[in-house]
């Protein structure tokens, strides 16, 4: 299939490691010019250069930190006088869930719920309006923004409702942006074959001694018993940024290869 996606322009925000990176990687391997948006110059600049030699599209790297709206914009004009525009914005810039972090309501601070909020969904939010504009201009556009199965899990306040609240954003994009020919969707990575997932893996392995394969059976209890890779989520995401997806707005697509019992409709 034709995801019709050559020419493109993309702006990937967190997009210098993890799910982001393949996310860039994914799009740029179907000729999408893509700018990656990240804290670190070094990663940026570097992830950039390697993007742009292995697929031959343009791919620049801007210093972004998405908790200032100021930045965000400058950043965004930056992308728009290089590219001559912005098609698609896929928002994955947030800072990990880890083990160690206050889950139950008497420990879970307002600083807590603060500090998931600005950078997932306040930064989210930055990001599209600054886009937006280009998209209206030009009649036609893709928001993707990336969230996580713990929105369908109560495991944790902060957790849950950073996610939830990107879905609830998504929702409230499509619908308003929806008749300017821009689609919004929420992704939902379960758990996800990252670096750092394999430098857990790799702990435990050391710790506890047992195997490879012993120690990826009690982390992948989906329903597919595997562990997904980024670059599969990344192969998702590539066609909701396309044309061909012009059917799905304002929904949640799961790609954590299936949650065991629950019935989502």
């Amino acid at each position: 299939m034709d995801l019709r996606l050559s020419g493109k322009r993309a702006i990937v925000a967190g997009g210098s490691k993890g799910i982001g990176l393949a996310i860039a990687r994914g799009l740029a391997a179907e000729g999408v010019d893509v700018a990656i948006l990240a804290r670190t110059a070094e990663s940026v600049d570097s992830v950039a250069a390697q993007i742009s030699a292995e697929f031959g599209v343009r791919a620049i790297g801007v210093l972004t930190d998405t908790r200032d709206g100021v930045v965000v914009h400058a950043s965004v004009h930056e992308v728009v006088e290089t590219f001559g525009g912005v098609d698609i914005l896929v928002n994955s810039a947030a800072t990990p869930w880890s083990a160690g972090k206050p889950t139950d309501f008497w420990s879970t601070t307002d600083e807590v719920v603060r500090d998931q909020i600005e950078v997932k969904v306040l930064g989210y939010l930055r990001t599209a309006r600054a886009v937006a504009p280009h998209m209206v201009a030009q009649g036609w556009g893709r928001i993707i923004n990336i969230s996580g199965l713990g929105a369908r899990s109560a495991t944790s306040i902060a957790h849950t409702i950073r996610n939830v609240s990107v879905s609830a954003l998504t929702k409230n994009l499509a619908d308003e942006l929806g008749p300017s020919g821009i689609n919004v969707t929420v992704v939902h990575p379960g758990v996800t074959r990252t670096e750092r997932l394999n430098a857990r893996i790799e702990g435990e392995m050391n710790l506890t001694g047992r195997s490879l394969d012993e120690v990826e059976a009690g982390i992948a209890t989906n329903s597919i018993r595997k562990i997904v890779d980024a670059s599969e989520v990344a192969d998702v995401v590539t066609f909701l940024a396309s044309p061909r997806s012009v059917s799905i707005t304002g929904d949640a697509i799961a790609a954590g290869g299936g949650v065991p019992g629950p019935v989502y409709y």
